[in-house]
């Protein structure tokens, strides 16, 4: 019988403590960290160059009359406030309440008419089935591509005959038509990320397609509505061409109308106070955009969502 030879146990070699051995993880990289260094700088260096117009508005409002065009440095020599004091007085006998209470008027009513006109026909075009309303979407969608020069004339002519011109009308009766294609088309693409299963449900519970609307859907659309709304208030608030078209009398003129007249009656030497008015002008779209651009992002970023 052959002998057995028995081999003394191995025992399992201890991990290397050492912290050599493991691999460097990327955010060690020394390469990594100085690419990600540099794309920070680049990212400032773009920020920086896209807000010198407004660092360089800031500055000329404070700068005196006669130092605007001749002093190219960015911050004032000798700063003043004056420029604000005579852009509050206003222009045109009215002080720049009225030209702020028009603006806020135009852009409050084309919020409304817009979130409520478009919200309901992009609940039509995106749940209801009717007769021709692939070759109405179709048409509706053909609208966004024409400039606004083509419409412009026949849509004076009729607001003309029907004594509308020199009001607020014309700009925001079109508001309440759902005329504005972009909105109607967010609002579809919305409508139908969202289940049919809750038209099924409601319409088992009696629920016809108004008060479907009104209790399912309406309260699904809210990122739809405010994106309607906060694009509605910041693009006629900014809107010059159709204000200038439709706006005749210095009473009923908004911010930007009142900028345009302001340099005509002040000529080319004020534009200390020209530039002050154009900050007024800024902040309250800006602190509108600030307050609810959380809400923009929410409504822009659920449209590639589906139910």
């Amino acid at each position: 019988m052959a002998a057995s030879t028995t081999l003394p146990p191995t025992t399992p070699s201890a991990p290397d403590p050492s912290p050599a051995s493991a691999p460097p993880t990327a955010a060690g990289r020394p390469g990594a960290r100085s690419r990600g260094v540099l794309w920070h700088v680049v990212v400032i260096a773009l920020v920086l160059v896209v807000l010198y117009p407004v660092f360089w508005l800031v500055s000329a409002s404070f700068k005196p009359a006669q130092e605007v065009l001749t002093d190219t440095g960015l911050w004032p020599a000798n700063p003043t406030g004056e420029n604000y004091a005579t852009a509050m007085d206003g222009v045109a006998g009215y002080s720049v309440w009225r030209y702020l209470g028009n603006s806020l008027v135009l852009s409050l009513g084309a919020v409304i008419g817009n979130v409520f006109s478009c919200t309901l026909a992009g609940y039509a075009f995106g749940r209801l089935r009717f007769r021709g309303r692939g070759v109405l979407f179709a048409f509706m969608l053909i609208t966004i591509m024409l400039p606004i020069h083509v419409v412009l004339i026949p849509q004076y002519i009729v607001f003309q005959q029907l004594g509308l011109v020199n009001t607020f009308w014309p700009i925001l009766l079109p508001k309440l038509l759902a005329t504005d294609a972009f909105f109607i088309f967010l609002v579809v693409q919305f409508v139908r990320s969202l289940p049919r299963e809750l038209d099924e449900a409601a319409l088992i519970d009696g629920a016809g397609p108004f008060r479907t609307f009104w209790y399912v859907i309406a309260p699904l659309l809210r990122p739809a509505m405010f994106t309607t709304a906060i694009f509605s208030f910041i693009w006629t608030w900014n809107d010059f061409f159709t204000q200038l078209i439709y706006l005749n009398s210095p009473e009923n003129y908004t911010l930007s109308l009142a900028l345009k007249i302001y340099v005509d009656q002040t000529s080319s030497s004020s534009y200390g106070p020209m530039f002050a008015m154009s900050i007024l002008a800024l902040v309250p779209v800006g602190l509108f955009f600030m307050a609810f651009q959380r809400l923009l992002v929410e409504g822009v970023a659920t449209q590639g969502l589906k139910g």
